[in-house]
């Protein structure tokens, strides 16, 4: 009894602390139809390489494809105003991330990772996550790997007050975040799972949940997609190709074009 009285008293404490996280304007709900503007976020950067494979460095593979998708959009919809949280090797932090999306009213928020599996060199495959409750452990893994950005982050510990990326808990009360928005990034996050399979014949693991730092504070439909394995040799030289960042960012494109259209008709 006692430790579930803690575990209760731990929780509303992490509430608390992490309403007051950071200094900017609530979240606002926003339900417009219109997707005018996309910002991409291609993950890591900087002194921050993310996950890596032999070669192939999450960071720079995250910016490529980010970049290729933005080229894709604005070369075939002039209208939509495509934003980049970055466009070169720079670290910036998670809350600026999503800090940016909301300062520009973006419409839809993609995060652009790459994935990795310690205990194996043979998975493979796509998996696309929108904020909520990790129903799995393999889930948590990946959030809680995201998440650890912040470690590298200076004074972290004031701005993400009560906030360890280690804890279990902390993703659990992160869940509370995006409910407004949960339909639409589900919807866009079915798409692209779904052209990955028909655009390019990749293996999808699927639309999952978990509690990401860079998408509870964003005021707009997000999701966070992990592209591939680099700790598989056969999809590491997929996603470090020309060919591969190509067809990756053109599965996203698909699934943005028809997201788009099934919003706004």
């Amino acid at each position: 009894m006692l430790k579930v009285l803690k575990t209760i008293i731990a929780a509303v404490c992490l509430a608390v602390s992490l309403a007051f996280v950071y200094k900017t304007e609530p979240v606002k709900k926003k339900f417009a139809s219109k997707v005018n503007v996309v910002v991409i976020d291609a993950g890591h950067g900087g002194h921050d390489i993310g996950t890596r494979g032999k070669v192939a460095k999450e960071a720079h593979v995250a910016l490529k494809i980010a970049l290729e998708l933005g080229r894709q959009i604005k070369e075939s919809m002039p209208d939509v105003k495509v934003l980049y949280t970055r466009d070169s090797d720079e670290f910036i932090e998670l809350g600026e991330r999503s800090a940016f999306a909301n300062r520009n009213n973006a419409d839809l928020f993609i995060s652009i990772h790459c994935n990795s599996s310690p205990k194996s060199k043979t998975v493979k495959g796509t998996e696309t996550y929108v904020m909520g409750l990790h129903k799995t452990n393999g889930n948590l893994e990946v959030a809680k790997r995201e998440n650890s950005v912040i470690l590298k982050e200076t004074n972290y510990k004031q701005k993400y007050k009560g906030f360890d990326p280690e804890s279990p808990l902390a993703a659990i009360m992160l869940a509370n975040y995006q409910s407004a928005f949960i339909t639409s990034s589900l919807r866009f996050a079915d798409h692209v799972e779904k052209k990955f399979m028909t655009v390019s014949e990749r293996a999808s693991r699927g639309v999952k949940q978990a509690g990401f730092l860079v998408l509870w504070r964003t005021s707009m439909p997000s999701v966070l997609i992990e592209t591939g394995f680099l700790s598989t040799p056969e999809e590491e030289e997929y996603l470090n190709s020309d060919d591969g960042q190509e067809e990756v960012a053109e599965s996203i494109f698909e699934a943005f074009k028809l997201y788009k259209h099934n919003m706004e008709h």
